[in-house]
């Protein structure tokens, strides 16, 4: 459903109250776009057991997943700032319905790497446009509405262990079907945010706003200082989806080695490295508003190398502490970056958070291809400790313009 050929703009449109309904819905199906999303690194042991699978061939398929959601999602964001589509949220959340069917009843690899391209997906189209909607509803207080939709997301995230505890441990591979009762919920809820949504728009969307920003798009350019900035917050984002999907995907397998855990007590160890980086995820937004968005991508990244370093070395119940503050700590700078690159580049909100949310999943994808050929060809415990050392790459945050070097370029219009 097409409303508008340009992208609302902040300048242009008239100061709104927070929609708390909306972000709290909207938060709400992010939790269950990205529980859906995260029960494929979830059953890698499942189906490492029941298909024969190698730690490359999981790898790929979370690259499958990953890559398509990374590459859509900055193009569906690019097309909908010029033309935002409401209705495009429950069709993409369809898509995914119907990659989870495919996952449950799969007979063999290739239908796995098929169905998760359909979830992947669904998952590009909801991101840019969920992030548009929060954007929208979030009036005066930006930071809290970023926080409410990414803590939704991250939690979602956070569930995937136990989901695989209580649900496909027992249940297996056709366990995932419960989850087309989730997706069910997330399309009716998608929905009803679409009305809004369009409703909305046709609010904000005058004819004289509309010249304006046209205008306003032809006359801005961006300098090379914020190209050289985008492309340094993007590499960050890299080094910690990397450490991230190390964890995610390989953690499990790691503690069950070492420790000789169960599948579900491995599960309970990755799910409060994932809680606890959904905490961070949501606290990051306000710490930033005080201390700075550079400083807490800072902090974020090198505060945690001491703990990554030693997670690989120390028995488990220390382990398990090293987890959740590293996931903490870390992920505190996840909303952070979405604001900086948004407002390094401002009006593109969709492009923004396509480039940063989608990338983030991107570089999960790559990493976790070579992350599992490192596995298997140096051993499992070698690559923990590699990805032990990726936060290191934070102190190129140093390098990032100020918060107020970003703001004194905004003021000029770039």
């Amino acid at each position: 459903m097409s409303t508008s050929p340009v992208s609302v703009s902040p300048s242009s449109c008239p100061q709104q109250e927070t929609a708390y309904r909306i972000l709290f819905i909207i938060g709400l199906c992010h939790l269950l776009n990205d529980s859906i999303q995260s029960i494929i690194p979830a059953m890698f042991p499942i189906l490492e057991k029941s298909m024969g699978l190698s730690f490359s061939q999981l790898g790929i398929i979370a690259f499958s997943l990953n890559m398509v959601s990374s590459i859509m999602q900055p193009v569906i964001g690019m097309a909908t700032d010029k033309n935002p589509i409401p209705f495009a949220l429950p069709i993409g959340l369809t898509f995914t319905l119907f990659g989870v069917l495919g996952l449950a009843f799969a007979p063999k690899y290739e239908w796995v790497v098929i169905s998760v391209l359909f979830i992947g997906l669904g998952s590009a189209v909801f991101h840019p446009e969920g992030s548009r909607v929060a954007y929208m509803a979030a009036g005066p207080r930006r930071g809290l509405a970023q926080s409410i939709y990414q803590v939704g997301g991250n939690t979602g995230q956070a569930l995937a262990p136990v989901i695989t505890a209580l649900i496909l441990v027992p249940l297996g591979q056709m366990g995932a079907a419960w989850f087309t009762v989730v997706a069910a919920i997330a399309v009716g809820l998608l929905i009803y945010i679409a009305f809004w949504y369009t409703g909305r728009l046709q609010q904000e969307l005058s004819v004289l706003d509309r010249k304006k920003q046209i205008l306003t798009h032809k006359k801005k350019k961006i300098s090379k200082g914020v190209w050289g900035a985008l492309i340094l917050i993007l590499f960050l984002i890299f080094a910690r989806s990397w450490y991230i999907s190390g964890m995610t995907n390989f953690y499990a397998f790691y503690a069950i080695e070492k420790y000789s855990f169960t599948i579900g007590e491995s599960q309970l160890f990755l799910f409060a490295f994932l809680i606890s980086g959904a905490l961070g995820t949501f606290f990051g937004g306000p710490l930033a508003d005080r201390f700075g968005k550079k400083s807490i991508i800072f902090f974020s990244m090198t505060l945690t190398v001491p703990l990554s370093l030693l997670i690989p070395f120390v028995p488990s119940a220390a382990a398990f502490i090293l987890l959740v503050l590293s996931g903490f700590i870390l992920m505190s700078s996840f909303s952070v970056t979405v604001v900086y690159a948004q407002e390094l580049i401002p009006g593109k909100i969709g492009t923004m958070a396509g480039l940063t949310v989608g990338l983030a999943f991107g570089m999960g994808a790559i990493g976790s291809v070579a992350l599992g050929y490192i596995a298997d060809t140096f051993g499992l415990a070698n690559m923990i400790v590699f990805t032990g050392f990726l936060p290191v790459l934070g102190l190129l945050t140093l390098l990032l313009p100020s918060d107020s070097t970003v703001s004194e370029w905004n003021t000029k219009k770039i």
